[in-house]
């Protein structure tokens, strides 16, 4: 079914289309006026899904031109998509379950050894840093917060949101991180699903002395 795109999606499909375009250029192409188009990109921009940066051309000020972020690349169908989720189907139709899941262990094992020499030398909040830094070089965008005894590691974005939808085996690879650098067993870290296909990691630290 066709829908009409919003305003907001005109401006993205715009920016993605054009990218370095100005507040002028795609006021001009979504047939809206600049004031407008300002608003939307102030929103966009605070999301994370697009960036501005400053261009000169000719005498004068520097005028901000518009891209595309990663995150905001991932608000539009890619091959890449379909290719992996049809690549997953194979997988889970010729594999039996236990099979895959070591699949994403085992990349996860091969991602964090090189750090296990430092591991030992640190405390838990030293992890927690070290385990943000390895996931934001992964793609992911998290932030944890400790209470008490208990720890929370929430994804503000996930590189593998679309696929986790029919395959949620993926969240394997990033528990599976989590687990090695954290030095926690898989059945200590408990997953929640939030708004926007996002998980939510806790982990009940009272027993990991």
């Amino acid at each position: 079914m066709h829908t009409m795109k919003t305003t907001r999606e005109k401006v993205l499909t715009t920016i993605k289309l054009h990218p370095k375009s100005t507040i002028l250029e795609i006021a001009q192409q979504v047939d809206i006026n600049a004031i407008s188009v300002r608003h939307h990109l102030t929103n966009l921009q605070a999301e994370g899904l697009i960036t501005a940066e400053e261009e000169r051309h000719g005498v004068g000020r520097p005028r901000l031109v518009y891209s595309l972020t990663d995150r905001g690349m991932e608000n539009f169908p890619s091959r890449y998509f379909h290719l992996v989720n049809s690549l997953m189907d194979q997988i889970k139709k010729t594999l039996p379950e236990k099979d895959i899941n070591s699949i994403f262990h085992n990349m996860a094992e091969k991602l964090t050894s090189d750090y296990e020499p430092m591991l030992t030398k640190m405390n838990m909040e030293q992890r927690l840093e070290l385990l943000k830094t390895i996931l934001n070089n992964e793609g992911f965008d998290v932030e944890w917060e400790q209470q008490g005894q208990q720890c929370c590691i929430k994804e503000i974005s996930c590189p593998y949101f679309k696929i986790g939808n029919n395959h949620p085996e993926v969240c394997l690879f990033d528990k599976s991180i989590i687990s090695n650098i954290l030095d926690i067993p898989m059945n200590k870290i408990s997953r929640q699903d939030r708004d926007e296909d996002l998980c939510t990691y806790t982990i009940d630290l009272a027993d990991q002395k």
